[in-house]
């Protein structure tokens, strides 16, 4: 039985990461604009959820026990520790625990009126379009009236 509802990922900036050109070769070869419109098309055929986190997100920042937040954390630093709670982070593990709960926050508070209960847009946006992607899966049995 498929247990998984939900996917969170990150909205990273893809074109200012490969202007770094250390970096370039690498980012340009993961795709990762692919692999998210692929995950989009296949959690949306699946009646699944996808949850964007914003890129200025401090995911790699934030200690995802206390949620202490430090200034700066240069690239080069994988590892560190949080001066407030002295728990030591490796830095992709705690983006991760930080992205999923920030991606079930979204999801707890994403009944303002952006979508409604069929995971339909109510009101349109201007500019990029929700971080939150639901299906159009109806959730509900039709009811009948006589």
């Amino acid at each position: 039985m498929n247990q998984n509802q939900v996917v969170v990922v990150e909205n990273l900036n893809v074109k200012g990461m490969v202007r770094n050109h250390k970096l370039a070769k690498a980012i340009s070869d993961l795709g990762w604009g692919t692999f998210v419109n692929f995950l989009s098309y296949k959690c949306e055929k699946e009646g699944k959820v996808l949850v964007e986190i914003s890129r200025w997100f401090p995911s790699s920042k934030t200690c995802s026990n206390c949620h202490y937040r430090i200034k700066e954390l240069p690239l080069d630093i994988r590892t560190w520790t949080c001066p407030s709670c002295g728990i030591h982070h490796d830095r992709d593990g705690n983006a991760a625990k930080n992205i999923r709960a920030e991606g079930i926050r979204m999801l707890s508070s994403s009944g303002t009126g952006e979508v409604n209960a069929n995971g339909e847009k109510v009101r349109p946006r201007r500019g990029r379009p929700s971080k939150l992607r639901h299906s159009s899966v109806k959730l509900e049995v039709p009811t009948s009236r006589k």
